[in-house]
């Protein structure tokens, strides 16, 4: 469900399903944002099918950041697929595509005709347990261009996705992405907010998240 809750920062039960209630595209009221969030975009079988073929199919790496001069593990592991010319650095590094699979074309095509825009890159993110998690950041790459859209589909376990302003530090909105849950972030969103997916205690099943986008 969609929250508006203040400083939250301890997370949710990352095993909740989806809740069946919500519509099936739903706009995320936000300031200075642009959001839609479609919680049952994919079928449980699609989900389930494209789940297992993904884990089994994707030759997984755990690349290794920099900070205050010591190199460390990013903590998820991670896949950059896409066009030939659509490399991309993000956190200090240069990702160079692996080409489409037909199942990740499949994925594109299908991604592409529900946000209706070209998308020729996809990062896919997989967080093992409760332990795996994503920083606090915003979309904002150069390469991206000034409003990029950000379609993420989530596979797998429910994780919390949290959002917050830039230059802020309390959590003002969060979001459970369930299996087969697609979030579309577009227009201004990535200049004003920033996002996070933050560790948790609690039992996780494995969740595997792919970020459409276009690369300039």
């Amino acid at each position: 469900m969609w929250r508006s809750e203040g400083a939250q920062n301890d997370p949710s039960d990352c095993l909740k399903p989806t809740p069946v209630d919500l519509f099936d595209d739903i706009p995320l009221k936000l300031p200075d944002a642009r959001l839609r969030y479609e919680p049952h975009f994919l079928t449980p079988a699609e989900a389930r099918d494209w789940l297992a073929r993904l884990l089994a199919e994707t030759p997984w790496e755990q690349p290794q950041v920099h900070l205050h001069g010591r190199y460390y593990p990013v903590p998820r592991l991670v896949a950059w697929y896409g066009d030939p010319e659509a490399s991309y650095r993000y956190s200090g590094l240069v990702h160079q595509p692996l080409p489409w699979t037909p199942l990740l074309a499949e994925i594109r095509a299908r991604v592409e005709a529900a946000v209706g825009q070209r998308l020729n890159g996809v990062l896919l993110n997989y967080y093992r347990d409760g332990q795996d998690s994503m920083g606090w950041h915003s979309d904002d790459e150069p390469e991206l261009g000034r409003n990029p859209l950000v379609a993420s589909l989530n596979l797998g376990g429910t994780r919390r996705f949290d959002l917050r302003r830039k230059g802020a530090s309390r959590i003002e909105h969060s979001l459970e992405l369930g299996h087969g849950a697609l979030l579309v972030m577009s227009g201004p969103t990535q200049h004003y907010w920033q996002h996070q997916v933050a560790k948790t205690r609690t039992p996780c099943a494995p969740r595997l998240n792919l970020t459409f986008r276009w690369i300039r």
